[in-house]
């Protein structure tokens, strides 16, 4: 019993600094999302106070967007000025509760991390150029800003310590016919690879689906993935 007692204070000092090893809190809650993303995110869904490095695709970005705004959580769109409301609503994101930043400008950095001050949800793609996968002070500081606040980074490219990586691959289009015909959705792979995790999940699914839902499509799998997946480089899938 007293070497139980003991050992309580060294268990919470290793997990202590494990967190600030990761740069994130292991007991962290998680916000839910789509039911076909759950399957593959580690903790089941976006876990707060972390970055998560996703692919460039509009699609995959809205659709993890949708469930946390449907819950009333305020989301913010940074960096990506193609991005319109129509979409977002398409998806099922809430109008009232979204905000976006076509161009923050070449302090995105410092904007990205004012707007996690207040918002439990940011999406960002940095300009094309941008260090900021490799780190650096301002980066540490966003990171602190995201633990200190619960807020979640959704980032369309590489990003340091991120929590899971996001891909996407094999992009297939449905409804066509011979040579006419309308495309009516999408089916692609999603996978999601983690630091707490040395395989990576994936699942085929219907992003979007015909009447611009998410269709997971079968059960999800694993496959061992090696540590150079770290150095993750986007994909521009749409």
């Amino acid at each position: 019993m007293r070497d139980q007692v003991q050992a309580v204070p060294d268990i919470h000092a290793l997990r202590d600094r494990l967190e600030r090893m990761q740069g994130r809190r292991m007991d962290a809650p998680v916000l839910p999302t789509h039911p076909a993303f759950s399957s593959l995110l580690p903790g089941g869904g976006l876990r707060a106070g972390s970055a998560y490095a996703l692919a460039r695709s509009a699609s995959l970005l809205l659709a993890l967007l949708a469930r946390p705004s449907q819950d009333g959580s305020w989301c913010g769109v940074i960096g990506m000025p193609e991005l319109g409301a129509e979409a977002a609503e398409k998806y099922g994101l809430d109008l009232d509760r979204l905000v976006f930043i076509p161009d923050p400008g070449p302090r995105w950095l410092a904007v990205t991390a004012t707007i996690a001050e207040v918002l439990p949800v940011v999406a960002v793609r940095p300009p094309s150029g941008s260090t900021a996968a490799r780190g650096g002070a301002e980066t540490t500081r966003l990171a602190a800003r995201l633990r200190d606040r619960g807020a979640v980074l959704l980032v369309q490219g590489a990003w340091p310590q991120a929590e899971a990586v996001i891909d996407v691959a094999d992009p297939r289009w449905t409804g066509l016919g011979q040579g006419h015909g309308y495309l009516a959705g999408r089916e692609l792979t999603v996978s999601v690879s983690s630091r707490r995790s040395p395989h990576a999940r994936r699942a085929r699914m219907l992003l979007p689906a015909a009447d611009g839902s998410v269709e997971l499509l079968g059960t999800p799998t694993e496959r061992l993935v090696p540590r150079e997946r770290d150095e993750y480089r986007p994909r521009a899938v749409g």
